[in-house]
């Protein structure tokens, strides 16, 4: 057999490999049922969907394909900025509190992609933080601080 996609190949097997690992790392703890899960239920169902889902693209990469364009070049600016974001969430939030968290994270994350605009991204910021309060602030009781430490003495 010929394989016609390498990276849908690699992709495949590094799902497989991901799974297996998981898979067999998940059966030193109890499984439990589906009723009465146990610490090994979760990672062991989550390993199977990466097997079946790793096989598939491992099958995929050796159908012939018509011709494809290369893909574009990667936006390490607009990587980078993602992974500032959500590092500025970790370290920003007991500090700074959830509103300013938030606004920070969304803004940072919004500069990694040439087609935002400044309005879209206020009206984003605006809505996550008020979700974000009423669903983990109010919902579950989550202790965080909503505003910063500053403002609240």
């Amino acid at each position: 057999m010929k394989i016609h996609n390498r990276r849908d190949f690699n992709a495949g097997l590094m799902f497989i490999v991901i799974g297996l690992f998981f898979l067999v790392y998940a059966q030193d703890y109890s499984m439990g049922t589906a009723n009465r899960m146990g610490p090994a239920f979760f990672p062991t169902m989550l390993s199977g969907i990466m097997l079946l889902l790793g096989l598939i693209v491992l099958v995929m990469a050796f159908l012939p394909v018509e011709e494809q364009e290369p893909p574009p070049p990667t936006d390490w600016r607009g990587f980078g900025l993602v992974l500032a974001g959500v590092f500025s969430f970790a370290v920003l939030l007991p500090v700074a509190g959830f509103l300013i968290t938030v606004l920070a994270l969304v803004g940072i994350a919004a500069a990694a992609s040439h087609e935002s605009k400044k309005r879209e991204t206020v009206f984003l910021a605006t809505g996550l933080v008020i979700l974000g309060v009423v669903v983990f602030g109010y919902g579950l009781e989550l202790q965080f601080p909503i505003l910063p430490p500053f403002f609240t003495r």
